[in-house]
């Protein structure tokens, strides 16, 4: 399989995720059939380049994309500085970038994973509201549910979501199971398109707030990815402690969107 048709599986795979046809009867079930998909190749050749990913957020945020899925990551940024800008120009446009936190088994507060909205002087600080870094859960209610390949990281992964044995499309009009935060990710992104169709007042920033926010917690110790034995509790492997729950984030978009309105009508 050469690297175009290779591209196509992963990258088809991830928009089935987000807007698979709802109404056929047939395959996987996407968020919303109002959805539409910009496709951009950043990667035609092997690892991603920096100034590539960062031409192609800043083409999405000026041909009026509102969420940016970025299904893919690397171990090493050569300019970092010119993604973390384009992360500032897609925040400044309220645009929301959903980032796969990467399936290396990592604890990437320690061992970063790229991109990411760490500042521009190494600190572990974030420079931006609109990024959520997402790992991946298996359906598992037990000690595997974090996927045994899924980077986490309490300060550098924001949630995790759905990303293991998932049915989705592939190219040939084929459907088939695949695993991966590569798929965790547009979980999250197909959320945010969800919020946004029903509830377009709101910001990057809250939208990224009530999917943590909204997200079901689990007590559970699981299996530390990477970490042959060794337990934690699940909410210790992310910032929010949270799985996403798109129910859940859809009612409390409602709740946060009326609020904005009746205080602009009040003002």
């Amino acid at each position: 399989m050469n690297d175009f048709i290779k591209l196509q599986h992963h990258s088809t795979k991830v928009a089935g995720v987000i807007s698979s046809n709802r109404f056929n009867k047939i395959g996987a079930i996407g968020f919303s059939v109002k959805i539409k998909i910009m496709p951009l190749n950043i990667s035609p050749i092997g690892d991603e380049h920096d100034k590539d990913i960062a031409k192609a957020i800043c083409y999405a945020v000026d041909n009026g994309a509102k969420v940016i899925n970025m299904s893919f990551g690397k171990g090493f940024s050569a300019e970092k500085e010119l993604v973390l800008d384009a992360i500032k120009y897609a925040e400044k446009h309220e645009v929301l970038i959903v980032h796969s936190a990467g399936n290396n088994s990592y604890n990437i507060d320690f061992n970063p994973f790229f991109p990411n909205d760490i500042g521009y002087d190494g600190e572990s600080v974030e420079i931006s509201t609109n990024f959520i870094n997402v790992g991946s859960t298996s359906r598992r209610l037990d000690s595997t549910f974090v996927s045994g390949f899924s980077n986490y990281g309490k300060q550098n992964v924001d949630l995790f979501a759905p990303g293991e044995e998932i049915y989705t499309t592939a190219p040939g009009n084929k459907y088939v199971f695949d695993s991966g935060t590569s798929l965790a990710a547009p979980m999250v992104s197909g959320t945010a398109a969800l919020i946004w169709l029903y509830y377009p007042n709101l910001s990057a920033k809250e939208v990224k707030q009530i999917i943590m926010n909204s997200g079901t917690a689990y007590d559970l110790e699981v299996l530390v990815p990477g970490k042959k034995g060794v337990k934690a509790h699940f909410s210790e492997l992310s910032k929010s402690g949270k799985v996403l729950n798109v129910y859940n984030a859809m009612k409390l978009a409602k709740k946060i969107s009326k609020r904005k309105k009746n205080a602009s009508l009040s003002n």
